[in-house]
């Protein structure tokens, strides 16, 4: 490559790194960060993985080569599975050394190196990987927060070849800016969070895992639906940026309502529950002042996701399309999970009575096309729901 080439290159680089501080949600933003590294260096397949808890722990997975056998599943980067932080791994090796590795074939290591490969994920997946460039990211205390591995570097051929040492280069140069936008999408996500945990003391069933698995069930289903609808794909994953987010924080205005109900194992009086529905206008009072995108959306969000597409939900009363689609999708997410989980009031669900109802329920409390979408999506769903267990 020569000099203008090389500047040309560089200046593009920097434009994805100004991008990267425009991302809100820490999951679009590893999408991001993945598509772009892959993009770069021609790689067929990534993964993060984030430090946690002295293990490091499978955060987001790209595979070209696994979408074409099943383009419309997302079920891979929900996989659930960690990696003892130690040098055996060759992440884990590059986590601790703090080092760049470029391996030319996983299946073929150099004699006397002290780690090994992880072919658990090409087992799960029926996939082979071949080379691979392993990457350390770093916080800005210089402290080791994760790893990005990119896999099977291709020729213009589609040609499985190593990567080089100007691929080396260009990742670590993006990782460095990629690693603080993380942190600062960490920090939001935690705020997200503590914002949900008010409202879990308020209300013994909404948790933490519950907000994560809506919030995920949302952005997926949207994918698909928007998908179909043929909504170009930068528009989608501007959406899915902040709708996870505003999906989480749907029930926030329960900060509101009274512990005398929110308690209540008994069932709630016709007074009671209208005070309880006032949860959905105390929660949109919140993002009232607007400043952004997110604070419209949370507010849509929150509410609407208790309209019905009958009409007959709360608290406008809404009807078909005139509920925005975003609260058509949330209200089917929110139900699901609250019927297959269980509950201080509840024992979970039989699967096959949810998926039950929600179909019955398709014309009447769900939008057709959005009970089409989320069965269409359901393995993903399930995905989802493997990976945010409630925590007993």
């Amino acid at each position: 490559m020569n000099a203008v080439e090389n500047q040309v290159k560089f200046n593009e680089l920097l434009s994805i790194i100004e991008q990267l501080n425009q991302i809100k949600d820490i999951d679009s933003l590893l999408d991001h960060i993945l598509l772009e590294t892959r993009r770069f260096t021609h790689a067929d397949a990534g993964s993060i993985y984030m430090v946690k808890d002295s293990v490091l722990e499978f955060s987001y997975v790209h595979n070209d080569t696994l979408a074409l056998c099943d383009p419309v599943s997302n079920k891979y980067i929900y996989s659930d599975f960690t990696i003892p932080l130690n040098q055996l791994s060759i992440s884990g090796y590059v986590a601790l050394t703090g080092k760049p590795l470029m391996i030319d074939d996983v299946y073929h290591l150099p004699e006397g190196v002290i780690y090994s490969a992880n072919h658990d994920f090409d087992r799960l997946s029926n996939y082979r990987t071949g080379s691979m460039l392993t990457i350390p990211l770093f916080s800005c205390f210089n402290e080791i927060i994760g790893v990005i591995q990119i896999i099977n570097a291709k020729d213009p051929r589609g040609k499985i070849i190593p990567f080089n040492e100007e691929d080396k280069s260009y990742v670590t140069f993006f990782a460095n800016s990629a690693a603080v936008a993380l942190e600062r999408t960490r920090m939001t996500r935690e705020i997200i969070l503590r914002m949900t945990k008010m409202a879990e003391l308020r209300d013994p069933k909404e948790t933490g895992t519950h907000v994560k698995r809506v919030g995920a069930y949302t952005i997926e289903i949207y994918n698909h639906w928007a998908t179909k609808k043929g909504i170009a794909k930068d528009e989608i994953k501007r959406k899915k940026d902040i709708l996870m987010i505003a999906a989480m924080l749907h029930d926030v205005g329960k900060v509101a309502i009274s512990d005398l109900i929110l308690n209540k194992a008994s069932k709630l009086t016709p007074e009671e529950f209208e005070k309880i529905k006032k949860h959905t206008e105390c929660g949109a009072n919140l993002f009232a002042d607007s400043y952004s995108d997110l604070d419209k959306l949370s507010a849509l969000v929150t509410l609407t996701h208790h309209e019905k597409w009958d009409g007959t939900g709360y608290p406008a009363k809404l009807k078909g399309d005139e509920i925005p689609i975003e609260g058509r999708i949330v209200a089917l997410a929110d139900v699901y999970d609250a019927l297959i989980s269980k509950r201080i009031y509840k024992e979970p669900w039989e699967e096959h009575a949810v998926l039950a109802y929600i179909k019955e329920q398709s014309g009447i409390q769900f939008d057709p096309e959005i009970v089409m979408a989320f069965m269409e999506t359901y393995d993903i769903i399930q995905a989802i729901k493997q990976k945010y267990p409630d925590i007993v």
